[in-house]
């Protein structure tokens, strides 16, 4: 590793505590150097880096800083906010709306991650989590022939996507809607098997591929002026 990649902690080896990875996935979202951060908590890079990457144990003056450096908070670093809902923090005082553009839209898609689908099952409406791919125009995901996201196959579905930072109050969520199918063709099942980055969360045996076609993709952001994450090169 160079002496680049060790300021910066880019190929780090996540291999460390579940802390050392939320204060590097948190440092990189704010797009300072690990050098940055040393500074600002009066620490050197190098325990730092072993706080990312080891099995450091640090005080709670030591967290509290690093809090401080990272605009969040002690709980949201060591875990203690993991098992609640999304957007427990507090409204931030001036917030900014912004409608995103397809192509901006596309972009929050990236290539792959967590959705929710809206589908109608037995007469009622439901909506299920699903490990989505995106695949040229089409945004796929694996299921069970039986599960709930099943009954998408056949109907116009919306699915939507977004990502909130508690530690900032804001956040964007993006909605595709379009017709979904079940992909019958076995060479297009393989290649969307191919192209997808990981398997259903919840296990194996779901080899039932709905592939949606977007008719239409809107989105929005919520965005606070005056923290690290505000611009859109961090976003």
């Amino acid at each position: 590793m160079t002496q680049r990649e060790q300021d910066s902690g880019s190929g780090a080896d996540r291999s460390g505590s579940d802390l050392g990875r939320r204060a590097a996935l948190r440092r990189e979202q704010l797009g300072l150097t690990r050098a940055h951060v040393a500074a600002r908590v009066a620490a050197s890079p190098g325990y730092l880096r072993y706080v990312e990457e080891g099995a450091a144990e640090p005080g709670i003056g030591f967290l509290l800083r690093l809090a401080g450096a990272l605009d969040t908070t002690v709980d949201e670093l060591v875990g203690g906010t993991t098992e609640l809902p999304a957007g427990f923090g507090a409204a931030a005082a001036h917030p900014e709306v912004l409608v995103l553009s397809p192509a901006e839209c596309r972009e929050k898609l990236s290539t792959h991650g967590v959705g929710r689908v809206a589908v109608t099952v037995d007469d009622a409406p439901a909506v299920f989590p699903v490990n989505y791919t995106v695949a040229g125009e089409l945004v796929a995901y694996r299921t069970d022939p039986e599960a709930g996201p099943a009954a998408a196959a056949g109907h116009e579905v919306a699915l939507e996507v977004d990502h909130l930072d508690d530690a900032f109050s804001q956040g964007w969520s993006v909605l595709v809607v379009g017709p979904a199918n079940a992909v019958t063709d076995s060479h297009e099942a393989r290649r969307l098997a191919d192209h997808a980055h990981t398997g259903p969360w919840v296990g194996d045996g779901r080899e039932l591929w709905i592939a949606i076609r977007p008719t239409r993709i809107t989105g929005r952001r919520i965005r606070v002026m005056g923290t690290h994450a505000s611009p859109e090169a961090r976003t």
